[in-house]
């Protein structure tokens, strides 16, 4: 419904844009977005060079903030197997110092067995074995093909409760097996397809692993090498590995190589987990005082630290960070925003005698500034979803290097390896608010100072641009 006494004409909605939501209703308010919406594609067909240079320059801004975002994203949000990332923490080094000399390492079966399994304040805990075994675990396949490679993780049953992998057949290895050191491994699919031809009837088969039968127990959906917390190709009991329960060095007991994962129930538990690891160090270095300190930092690290902080033994600045992540946005945004500026304020040089028309028929300066930006907002939104597809493809081909670009230590990786990017990883809700956020920003810090600066201009001024 129009309100009494006002006269429903498009034209002069259009021309005047002296109507506001407050003064209609909502009919209203949808004719006058048509109309602005109309009027844009309009302008776009009307100035196509104008045009194609605005939204391809706003889809490289967006494109390579999306980058950023989607690179961190990857990192942070709890995406296959990784689902349980805001719950999950880690010890993963620490140090040891005796007589002035100092050792640096993870901790140790003993330092498991003694105190790390026993910590109360967690749902789960499991451990998992760096060692050169995982790295030099070659496979024989059948046919003779070739050896080859596999990405190993050496760990424990607990591991599949941390980190839900998809079981398409069996079930992880058992407790019995771990304590037996018994050949028993969790293969992916992918690894499946290509030692047996399927993933069906695996359970049971075996394949040589270092010349070793080793027994297929069971077969999982293969997560992404970009979840590197949790990826594997083969997955074996800790056990298996000779003198896994010796320490690297017989005057540090707590010694090893075993990083340490903990699943808790909230951050509540979490912080009672680091009070009771604090706790317990602090206990420990009472009792050895005389012969080593610990030092564990401020670990467990939750998810979210680790991948901001991947070395516990450096103090976290937060400031830093946001100062860090404040200059790429900066960069990233408002160098493309100056420049669309420039822009936009050569057009509306341009159409300052429209809108001296416009103003003499009583349209409002408000209305006219409205106009414009929901005008600039189309262009910004097409060049937003161009932003986004850039995004998307850069990503997918790049994907075996460009999720390491903003790591300290980038590592390469792995021939064997799949680091694929999941539909859940793209095509995430939080990825399109993301983006529409980022074309709001850049349409704001684009178009509202050289709109605002030519509305201020008085009509007669507006009018004479018209001789």
């Amino acid at each position: 419904m129009i309100p009494a006494g006002m006269i429903y004409d498009k034209k002069r909605i259009c021309l005047t844009s002296r109507y506001s939501p407050k003064e209609g209703d909502a009919n209203l308010l949808y004719v006058m977005l048509k109309i602005y919406l109309r009027q844009a594609w309009a302008l776009l067909k009307q100035n196509p060079l104008f045009s194609g240079l605005y939204i391809v320059g706003t889809g490289l801004a967006i494109a390579m903030t999306m980058i950023v975002a989607e690179i961190y994203y990857v990192k942070l949000a709890p995406v296959y197997p990784e689902e349980n990332r805001g719950r999950t923490l880690y010890i993963t080094s620490a140090r040891f110092q005796a007589d002035g000399s100092q050792y640096w390492a993870s901790l140790s079966y003993r330092a498991l067995q003694d105190w790390v399994l026993g910590l109360e304040n967690a749902e789960v805990i499991s451990a998992t074995k760096s060692d050169l075994f995982a790295e030099k675990c070659y496979i024989q396949p059948a046919d003779r093909s070739g050896d080859f490679h596999p990405a190993t993780k050496l760990t424990d049953p607990q591991f599949f409760r941390i980190y839900p992998l998809r079981f398409l057949e069996g079930a992880p290895f058992t407790e019995s097996d771990l304590r037996s050191g018994l050949m028993r491994a969790v293969i992916t699919d992918d690894l499946s397809r290509r030692l047996f031809g399927t993933v069906e009837g695996v359970v049971g088969r075996t394949f040589s692993l270092n010349y070793v039968e080793c027994r297929v127990c069971g077969v999982v959906k293969s997560g992404s090498y970009l979840t590197e917390k949790s990826y594997a190709q083969v997955y074996l009991p800790y056990s298996v590995v000779p003198g896994y329960a010796d320490p690297l060095t017989p005057r540090f007991p707590y010694v090893g190589q075993f990083n340490v994962t903990f699943l808790v129930k909230d951050d509540a538990q979490a912080e009672a987990l680091r009070a009771e690891v604090k706790d317990v160090t602090r206990r420990l270095n009472l009792e050895h005082k005389d012969e080593w300190e610990m030092d564990l930092w401020e670990q467990p690290t939750s998810h979210q630290l680790s991948v901001f902080n991947p070395y516990p033994s450096d103090e976290f600045d937060f400031w830093a960070k946001v100062r860090y992540f404040g200059l790429i946005l900066l960069v990233l945004l408002l160098v493309p925003s100056i420049n669309l500026s420039g822009m936009i304020a050569s057009r509306m040089e341009s159409r300052l005698a429209e809108m001296g028309v416009r103003k003499s028929f009583g349209a409002r300066r408000s209305g006219l500034l409205s106009q414009v930006m929901w005008e600039n907002l189309v262009l910004t939104l097409l060049g937003g979803a161009l932003g986004l597809l850039v995004a998307w493809l850069v990503l997918y081909v790049g994907r075996e290097w460009i999720f390491m670009l903003l790591e300290d230590y980038a590592m390469p990786v792995p021939e064997e390896a799949v680091a694929y990017v999941s539909g859940e990883m793209l095509f995430a809700p939080l990825v399109f608010l993301c983006a529409l956020v980022l074309c709001v920003l850049l349409n704001l810090l684009s178009a509202l100072l050289p709109a605002w600066m030519s509305l201020r201009k008085p009509i007669v001024n507006s009018l004479y641009e018209r001789r």
